[in-house]
């Protein structure tokens, strides 16, 4: 009898410890909102997993999010919801321990939201994602406009790519240095490069501290029109001995080396960081339509390799190379069918010395002409059909090489054309000419 007043009092204890943990608040630890050009992204840092809905109120348009058996004791003073739809952030408990967070809006949106487990060094989170309809469809009828150069043949488009971004800091270095943060320095130093010479436009992928999936990237380059495109990136591993940078392609047979394998295998994870929903990525159409892009990669992935030689050819000349040959493994950035497409990793960020190199404005500059000098190398023999590129190659120009003494008019009595139609050609603003200068020799 007394064994069995032992069992059922040790049951009875367990029941009370199972109907205590269930009855435990999950706690909202934290806040953050980042704002992209078509959403705004509220990230709910929680201390364990918590069930969640999400739905919408109207005069005033409000959003509501209920938390099953939590409480609040995040700070929201220091968000910054001036360029965002949200007027106000406030919170209260329900009954029954439910915790209510309402969203005060300025104007309707379209809302979704998503849990993330625990990863690395993030907690569980909830994501709450707030898009404007207007804005999306501006953005996307922007990008299908074709880019049109001299002549009416039209430019060559890079588009840049800035790995990682808000919730995803990438790779961090010394004194809290983040790689999205420099990287995003070296897309737009490499940008303006680009937009500095005659048939070539830059599209930028990442315009500020915002994340964007993996699968989107290449996508948003395709709605650009993109020729190419680059993925640009700063390394980190565990030993700050490590340095050197890299041009990678996308491979389909297992990585070229253990490095490729481990890289791909961190920048994959990118999506899990950053907040992504994984059901939304599992949708069967999409994973149908991504097999069929794969069938007609063959050719892109050639055309990658080959840019990506010339690139590290150029970078091996201003800064020290991790590995002299192209690598390659399966990153899911890289997977465009029709677009060719490189990963340039441009240093180890967690080495102290490319740290230094990488958060300064001069080497960033050395960089960006490098890479875009290996680019250039390699549409000047492989011009898109219909570019200013390919015009100036199949004849209908002729360039020419300046040398000493030469002046614009000399060189167009030479060609029996104007001074000002090779001003034009070259989208030059005044006479000055400099010896080893390329100009575009039009014909009348």
């Amino acid at each position: 009898m007394k064994r069995v007043r032992i069992s059922l009092s040790f049951i009875y204890l367990s029941l009370l410890c199972l109907l205590s943990a269930e009855l435990f608040a999950a706690t909202v630890e934290g806040v953050r909102l980042w704002r992209s050009p078509d959403s705004t992204r509220l990230v709910f840092d929680l201390d364990g997993p918590v069930d969640h809905k999400l739905f919408k109120l109207s005069g005033p348009e409000r959003l509501v999010i209920d938390l099953k058996n939590s409480r609040f004791d995040a700070k929201t003073k220091d968000l910054k919801l001036a360029d965002t739809p949200v007027k106000k952030l406030r919170y209260g408990g329900q009954k029954g321990g439910d915790l209510r967070i309402v969203l005060d809006l300025k104007h309707s949106v379209k809302p979704r939201s998503f849990a993330l487990k625990r990863i690395d060094d993030k907690p569980d989170r909830l994501v709450v994602d707030l898009y404007n309809r207007q804005q999306q469809t501006e953005k996307s009828v922007e990008a299908l406009l074709p880019a049109k150069s001299q002549r009416g043949k039209r430019d060559v488009v890079i588009a840049i790519d800035a790995g990682h971004g808000g919730e995803d800091p990438g790779a961090i270095g010394p004194g809290r240095l983040y790689e999205k943060t420099v990287v995003l320095k070296v897309a737009k130093n490499l940008a303006n490069t680009i937009n500095k010479e005659p048939g070539y436009k830059a599209v930028l992928v990442r315009e500020g501290d915002y994340f964007i999936p993996l699968h989107k990237r290449p996508e948003k380059a395709r709605a650009a029109h993109a020729d190419l495109f680059v993925s640009i990136h700063a390394d980190g591993f565990d030993n700050p001995k490590a340095r050197g940078a890299s041009v990678f392609t996308l491979s389909r047979r297992g990585a070229s080396s253990k490095m490729a394998s481990i890289l791909a295998s961190k920048e994959n994870k990118s999506d899990l960081i950053g907040g992504v929903d994984r059901i939304q990525l599992g949708d069967k159409e999409e994973q149908l339509k991504k097999i069929l892009v794969d069938l007609s990669m063959t050719s892109s992935m050639e055309a990658s390799m080959d840019v990506g030689k010339r690139v590290l050819n150029e970078m091996g000349k201003v800064t020290h190379l991790h590995s002299k040959r192209v690598e390659s493994a399966g990153f899911a950035v890289l997977k465009s069918a029709d677009v060719p497409s490189i990963l340039v990793e441009t240093g180890f960020i967690t080495n102290p010395s490319e740290a230094k190199n990488l958060n300064s404005l001069a080497h960033r500059t050395k960089l960006s002409k490098a890479i875009f000098k290996g680019i250039n190398a390699y549409f000047q023999n492989r011009p898109p059909e219909g570019s200013f590129l390919a015009w100036k190659k199949q004849g209908r120009g002729t360039n020419y090489t300046i040398a000493s003494g030469d002046t614009l008019s000399s060189i167009a009595q030479r060609y029996n054309v104007s001074v000002a139609s090779i001003k034009k050609a070259n989208q030059l603003n005044s006479s000055t000419i400099k010896v080893g200068q390329t100009l575009a020799i039009p014909t009348l």
